[in-house]
Parts: C-alpha cells; sequence; structure tokens
C-alpha cells in the first residue's frame, strides 16, 4: 500500500490515480459516477455528501481496503 492514507480532503480523481481499486470501492458505496468530470475536482468529503454518504466513515473503510488489498 502507498504510505500515504486517504483523507477525505483528498479529490476523488486523485485517489482514483494513485489507487484504483478504490474506483470499485467507491462505487460499491454508491457512488456511481465517479468517472464522470465533476467528479476529478471533488473532494471524497464533498462526494459522499452529495450522495448522502458520512465521508469520515468511507474515508475509513476506504483506508481499511487498501490495506487488504495492498493497494
Amino acid at each position: 500500500m502507498s504510505d500515504q492514507m486517504i483523507t477525505s480532503d483528498m479529490l476523488v480523481g486523485e485517489i482514483i490515480t494513485k489507487h484504483p481499486l478504490a474506483a470499485q470501492f467507491l462505487m460499491e458505496c454508491g457512488m456511481g459516477c465517479i468517472h464522470c468530470p465533476a467528479s476529478q475536482m471533488e473532494s471524497l468529503s464533498e462526494a459522499c455528501a452529495v450522495h448522502g454518504i458520512d465521508g469520515d466513515e468511507i474515508t475509513d473503510a476506504l483506508n481499511d481496503y487498501l490495506a487488504e488489498h495492498n493497494a
């Protein structure tokens, strides 16, 4: 895994570029449009808010997911 943990203020596009497995995880969490142009400029917390999802929970779960998959 990268030595940099995901934070809720990181841009969705940046997260997916650094950790391609994050795309599948976020889609499974209900963010089906993560590849749309707007998502590339949204932070993870902003994207979660748009979808009514707790950003802190998703951030923690995503870091756990990436750690489990050595991504």
